[in-house]
């Protein structure tokens, strides 16, 4: 399906497509800059690519045009895929994209933010993930990975002449209505913030709020406060020392990250996992899926005040949690996977003890929908509240349960399968009205699914061996390396030099618990990542926060937030 989209982009705009590549099933089409709105607007109205999914940049300091900026178009409905790339000089602006895509605003911002890359008619063309103070771009190679660079004043997301016009906005919308009082003055105003610091904000989030009364007339969010540069880390280490750094990404759910990453690597050297780990992951996937939707879940009905439901969906996490610690080791970074399987095997009574806890899940399940399915208070705090079209969430680049809330039946496990998911029989559950109350109940009725889908796999979990048999990827066993030369120089080379993963790119993805989670992979064929670029889910998602809360109160304001299962920690990576 990609294949033939490109080859009708070819044969539409003729020699304005410099360039076509292929590599690992990705297909990349190569415009000058100023052809690229035409091209993407082609590909939204004609092919139905109604998503960007992420802007990834790359920086090749020895080339005249030093900077590559790759556009991840996705089509839902045709299930199809299209990278669109444009290659700049340092002084050479990229229009921007955001009149044809909503999520090209932060993304762009953050190839501004890393590389310096300028986007001609960006609305706010400004750093995104380091503070505004922050001098040069820390993902170009010559900026140095020990250089960090503090903040010393705070920056104000609204000017006074920000102020004024809301001021003005609102009492114009009071004529209409008809309210108490017909004009607004900048003084009536408040502004307040909302985090960085505060339990409700589920993490390092600040949102600076205009408010009049308690209505939120404009929001303004900031990110970054925890932000590690997960992407130059990776540069700095092999691609096997990246694993645990994954763990930081949702910490929620870190096996997933940890799984997916592994595939997107193993797609880079052309191998595939052994039936065993693929099941193995997809178990342990599927747990992490379901701790990842309790937290979610439980948190967000205390934010709205029903604190019994926290006890019942929290202790069964936290009896998950014990299983996990006893496979791997560690409770919430796990570092479990490994690059061409998993580092070992599931423990002896693992199977039954899973079973029993996914009874005590349902139990809890049940109980929760008793209290909140037909609750008065919990239906007028989340429904109608929040709202987003699905067309509006496809342009934000909404992935996962948000999306999914809106009424598209779409998830990554069926419509692009990984670990074997095409022989598992689930199905995908949907809201109609995209509201807080249609997040919250997608992500339990989920929960059902996910369980169907640990069931089956430990029902029929393969036998033989668990790693590939490849030492080019996987470490030798100890009887090889203490038992001769040839295993421990393959262990040495492996921990030192690294995977030799072949040059090259790829985009490896998933459907993490909260949405896409993609890791976009260039190799120079050496053992360290020349570029990894994460696509976090709830980085489109968090941008279209401030759109979702405009006009709402504070109470509603976090109730939505809530509900879209924002993880700080790959937010900002």
């Amino acid at each position: 399906m990609s294949q033939k989209l490109v080859a009708r982009l070819q044969q539409e705009f003729g020699a304005d497509i410099l360039a076509v590549s292929s590599q690992h099933g990705d297909e990349t089409v190569t415009v000058a800059p100023d052809k690229l709105l035409a091209v993407l607007g082609h590909l939204r109205d004609r092919e139905g690519c109604e998503q960007l999914s992420d802007v990834v940049g790359v920086h090749y300091p020895e080339r005249e045009e030093e900077f590559e900026v790759n556009y991840l178009l996705r089509s839902w409905q045709n299930s199809s895929r299209v990278r669109v790339r444009v290659k700049v000089a340092e002084d050479t602006a990229v229009p921007s994209a955001c009149g044809l895509y909503r999520s090209a605003n932060w993304h762009e911002r953050e190839v501004y933010d890393m590389f310096g890359v300028r986007f001609s008619d960006h609305p706010d063309l400004r750093r995104i993930l380091c503070h505004h103070q922050f001098e040069g771009h820390p993902l170009r190679k010559d900026y140095p990975i020990e250089q960090g660079q503090e903040c010393t004043h705070p920056e104000h997301l609204f000017s006074d002449e920000d102020i004024v016009v809301a001021a003005r906005r609102a009492s114009e919308l009071a004529s209409e209505v008809g309210g108490p009082h017909d004009e607004v003055h900048p003084s009536d105003l408040l502004t307040v913030n909302m985090g960085p610091s505060h339990p409700a904000m589920h993490g390092a989030l600040r949102v600076e709020c205009l408010l009049d009364g308690e209505n939120i007339l404009e929001a303004r969010s900031e990110i970054g406060y925890i932000h590690r540069c997960f992407e130059k880390e990776a540069e700095d280490h092999t691609w096997a020392q990246v694993m645990p750094y994954t763990d930081r990404l949702n910490y929620c759910s870190a096996m997933l990250n940890n799984s997916i990453y592994a595939l997107a690597v193993e797609k880079m050297c052309g191998v595939q996992a052994t039936p065993r780990a693929n099941a193995i992951r997809v178990i342990v996937s599927e747990l992490s899926r379901i701790i990842d939707h309790l937290v979610c879940v439980c948190t967000n009905l205390v934010d709205i005040g029903a604190l019994t439901n926290y006890w019942y969906l929290y202790n069964v996490r936290e009896s998950i949690y014990e299983s996990l610690e006893k496979l791997c080791g560690s409770r919430l970074t796990t570092n479990y996977a490994r690059i061409g399987g998993m580092s070992h095997d599931l423990y002896e009574g693992f199977a039954e003890e899973i079973r029993h806890k996914l009874d005590e899940m349902m139990t809890a399940h049940a109980e929760v929908m008793k209290l909140v399915a037909r609750n008065r208070i919990f239906l007028d705090r989340t429904v109608d509240v929040g709202v987003i079209s699905q067309a509006d969430a496809l342009s934000f680049g909404y992935t996962g349960p948000t999306l999914r809330a809106t009424g598209l039946a779409h998830d990554l496990r069926k419509s692009a399968p990984y670990f074997g998911y095409e022989q598992y029989e689930f199905e995908i559950p949907t809201g109609g009205n995209g509201d807080t109350q249609d997040r919250i109940m997608v992500r339990m009725a989920e929960l059902i699914q996910s369980r169907s889908i640990i069931l089956q796999a430990l029902d029929n979990l393969p036998d033989g061996p668990l790693n590939i048999d490849d030492h080019r990827v996987v470490m030798p066993t100890k009887e090889q390396v203490y038992g001769s030369i040839e295993g421990v120089m393959n262990q040495f080379k492996l921990v030192y030099e690294g995977i030799q993963v072949p040059a090259g790119e790829g985009y490896g993805f998933g459907e993490g618990a909260n949405g896409e989670l993609g890791f976009f992979c260039v190799s120079d064929g050496t053992g360290h990542a020349y570029r990894i670029k994460v696509r976090p889910p709830c980085f489109p998602i968090f941008s279209s926060y401030t759109t979702l809360v405009k006009g709402r109160m504070i109470p509603d304001a976090i109730a939505t937030l809530g509900s879209l299962n924002i993880i700080a920690g790959e937010l900002d990576r």
